[in-house]
């Protein structure tokens, strides 16, 4: 038995009989997406048309769906937008009863309702004054009563809609504007609203809406398809989490992918991506087309005023400007010449994505479309003109994303660049990215369009930017998959193969720089060696070092900083320096500076840690103008510790820095012998880079103070912590996956490096440092690295006699210290 003849059999058997088919059909498996949707709204009608018959309706009354309703379009959750529309003619408490008989019945059934109840006259003054209600009436279906009420109502408010269209689509163009401001774009975000995060199924309802003002369509092609799986997903989120919502959050992705029978919740994002992508591509075509039109509309006056008392007076040519062979500005857009053969000249669309770049002007449609039907194959390799019209066009800086997504649109990118589909729409789950793979990699060839001038090679740069990721379409390391794909597409857009190594070389190590000198120890040559055994030559060290910035700040905000900068440099000029054949400075034969020999003299004397805070503000600065969060993060503040060798100094330095919310970049440990007139001893310097998680930075009296209590264990530091953090209740959210400690394979002959990977948290270094004094090894120097959530904690340890660890311990203090974090 079907829904449908369980709702003819129990539509007389009032709520219960309609919630018991609605329940029926919505657990049909057999039955989905658009069908399910309709024979939900095709039981409602009957529900609803059956109470408002029940109900002993006056004449001149109908009951009137609207808006998503209107369209028939109910996924399980959906409101139900009712208007109970009167000609006026009847008594008002009549109509109010009505009214009551309809609503109260939806309200019992828990569904989520949008009524109304007006008189034409009544509906035509709202929608005139809100928009939103206009939008819905475009919509309206009649479902009982006077259908001829319904029908004089849809063409009067047609009618407006038409004749307000210049006036209106402004509004609506603004409205939809400061949506997307407000909600973000659908296809980068990794909990996506589907409903109004612009692309989504909103922004495909305003499409119709254009279109009925007749001033302007959208493009056709995949829209519906697009909209019918942002609906779908929409269904499947409201049957596996039983709510009316519309946000696709990360926990609830793999039921809903499961419920429309998808691989995984990466198959689902990549799905809704592609919808999302779609509508906002037919989106930005069709505002600008309205914007041309209402812009021609408004000349028109101008234009008769100019020519007043003339008739039969020709229409003026359209100017067409030349901006390249075959290419052409016509009415702001990039449009191609009269004489242009894309059949025969196979770099004409790359050559017109340039021009267009370059002009910072939008593709038309119709040129993209032409050029991807009629275009013949780039022959392989290519010619040298396309491989220099790329290049122009990943350097026109932010004009290239509308162009690459105009050409992206109408799959000509995948026509040039095949491995190109790997990555498109490809989710990223670390939420330190803000876009998708192909975007990230558009966006990082933006970045690097500012950084040219840097390199000696800038069209490397660029092809490696726009590449550097492209390995993430495939399983195992992206770079050294990446590697392999960037051979391939160098040789095929015609690099010779000196730079095809270069471009491999630099996707090869494009995390290089950054994660060597964020995690680890600069000092130690051997370090510094590796990063010049990679790199190989000064022309692509240069180029890394400008792809690292390009990428992460094309990555997010979190990714890049001063702080990052500059240990980047550092390591640029140190290995620059062994490049031009320099030998680096042997760390354990460096003196202490100055100051840190002083600090070391003054705890020797006093037997108690002597502190330093160097910052560039003053004290009185600090107190009076905290650290702004919007300003670009500092460098870091650098704390000189000394005091005299003794157990427990690392826990105690980073939980005491934990309590004062300060976050460690970098530390620095050594043991001076100082021979003094108080005898020969002794201690610890501890060089460490710190910075203010928010607010002023302490006084360094107080970090002092604290750090006394802590050494004599009058300061319980764990307890302190674990009070904090019970203060804040704990936030929703995945599961963070376990630590992991491994041996880092390095060839330090200065310590054993090992690293930490853990969830960034207040005190995990002064957990660490815990761990490593319960296991009786000397901590050299620590570096880390944070990105968003994650912690990568680097360790440079040996034996308390300063000797390496065998491999065999290292393993050991690996998994000790990784069971301590848990």
């Amino acid at each position: 038995m079907t829904s449908l003849e369980v709702s003819e059999e129990t539509e007389d058997a009032g709520p219960g009989g309609y919630a018991a088919a609605r329940l029926l059909l919505l657990h049909e498996k057999e039955r989905s997406g658009p069908p399910r949707r309709t024979a939900l709204a095709r039981l409602t009608d009957d529900w609803l048309a059956g109470l408002f018959s029940a109900a002993a309706p006056p004449r001149g009354v109908a009951l009137v769906a609207v808006g998503g309703y209107g369209r028939a379009e109910l996924s399980p959750r959906s409101d139900l937008d009712l208007l109970l529309l009167h000609d006026g003619s009847a008594d008002k408490a009549a109509i109010a009863a009505l009214a009551d008989r309809i609503w109260y019945p939806v309200w019992d059934l828990g569904l989520a309702l949008d009524h109304s109840v007006r008189t034409p006259a009544e509906a035509r003054a709202t929608a005139g004054e809100d928009l939103k209600v206009h939008l819905g009436l475009l919509d309206a279906r009649p479902l009982a009563g006077d259908h001829g009420l319904v029908a004089a109502l849809r063409t009067t408010i047609l009618a407006d809609w038409r004749n307000q269209a210049p006036k209106r689509l402004p509004e609506l163009d603004a409205l939809c504007r400061e949506r997307a401001d407000r909600m973000g774009e659908l296809q980068f975000l990794l909990e996506p609203d589907l409903k109004e995060a612009r692309g989504g199924l909103r922004d495909a309802q305003v499409l119709r809406a254009v279109a009925a003002s007749w001033l302007a369509d959208a493009p056709r092609e995949g829209l519906d398809a697009a909209r019918r799986r942002l609906l779908d997903a929409r269904d499947a989120l409201h049957l596996t989490t039983g709510r009316a919502t519309d946000r696709l959050a990360l926990q609830e992705q793999d039921a809903v992918a499961q419920e429309l029978g998808l691989l995984d919740a990466d198959t689902l994002l990549r799905e809704v991506y592609e919808a999302a992508r779609t509508i906002s591509y037919a989106t930005d075509v069709t505002w600008r087309e309205v914007n041309r039109v209402l812009k021609a509309r408004s000349a028109r006056p101008r234009l008769r005023a100019l020519l007043t008392g003339r008739t039969g007076v020709a229409k003026p040519p359209v100017e067409r400007t030349p901006l390249a062979e075959g290419v052409v500005e016509m009415d702001g857009e990039v449009v191609l010449a009269r004489t242009a053969r894309p059949e025969r000249d196979p770099v004409l669309p790359l050559r017109a994505a340039a021009a267009a770049a370059q002009s910072a002007l939008p593709i038309s449609l119709h040129a993209v479309r032409r050029l991807a039907a009629t275009a013949k194959p780039l022959p392989v390799p290519w010619p040298a003109e396309a491989r220099e019209e790329l290049v122009t066009l990943l350097g026109a800086g932010e004009a290239t994303v509308p162009v690459w997504e105009a050409l992206e649109a109408e799959g000509l990118v995948t026509q040039l660049l095949p491995d190109w589909e790997r990555v498109r729409c490809r989710p990223q789950r670390n939420p330190v990215h803000t876009w998708t793979v192909d975007r990230h990699l558009v966006e990082t060839a933006v970045r690097a369009s500012s950084l040219t001038r840097r390199v000696g090679r800038p069209d490397l740069l660029l092809v490696a930017a726009l590449l550097h990721d492209i390995g993430k379409g495939w399983p195992g390391d992206h770079s050294v998959a990446g590697e392999t794909i960037a051979r391939d597409l160098a040789t095929r857009i015609g690099f010779d193969r000196a730079d095809v190594a270069v471009i491999a070389t630099a996707v090869r190590h494009h995390l290089l720089l950054v994660e060597t000198a964020t995690r680890r120890d600069l000092d130690d040559p051997a370090t510094v060696r590796s990063v010049a055994t990679a790199v190989g030559t000064l022309g692509t060290l240069e180029l890394l070092h400008a792809l690292t910035e390009a990428d992460a700040l094309a990555t997010g905000p979190a990714a890049w900083s001063s702080w990052r900068a500059s240990l980047v440099a550092d390591l640029v000029k140190r290995v620059a320096g062994v490049l031009a054949g320099e030998t680096p400075p042997d760390p354990e034969a460096a003196a202490p500076s100055a100051e840190q020999e002083r600090l070391a003299i003054e705890a020797l004397r006093t037997g108690e840690p002597v502190l330093a805070l160097h910052t560039s503000r003053t004290a009185e600065e600090t107190a009076e103008e905290p650290l702004d969060p919007e300003e670009p993060e500092p460098v870091g503040v650098e704390l000189v510790i000394a005091l005299p060798d003794q157990p427990g100094v690392l826990p105690a330095v980073a939980g005491v820095l934990a309590l004062h919310r300060l976050t460690v970049r970098a530390a620095d440990l050594r043991a001076i012998e100082l021979p003094t007139g108080l005898g020969a001893g002794s201690v610890l310097v501890l060089d460490w880079r710190v910075a203010a998680e928010y607010g002023s930075l302490p006084q360094a009296h107080r970090l002092r103070a604290d750090l006394v209590r802590a050494l004599d264990g009058s300061l319980d530091i764990p307890a302190r912590l674990a009070e904090r953090e019970a203060a804040y209740p704990r936030r929703r959210g995945l599961t963070a996956p376990p630590p992991r400690v491994t041996v880092a394979a390095a060839d330090s002959r200065l310590a054993t490096v090992i690293e930490v990977r853990a969830q960034d948290a207040p005190g995990l270094l002064h957990r660490i440092g815990r761990a490593l004094e319960g296991a009786a090894v000397r901590v050299r120097s620590a570096h880390v690295s944070t990105l968003g959530a994650n912690a990568v904690d680097t360790l440079y340890v040996t034996r308390p006699d300063g000797t390496l660890l065998p491999d065999e311990e290292a393993i050991d203090l690996a998994r000790t210290l990784e069971s301590a974090l848990r």
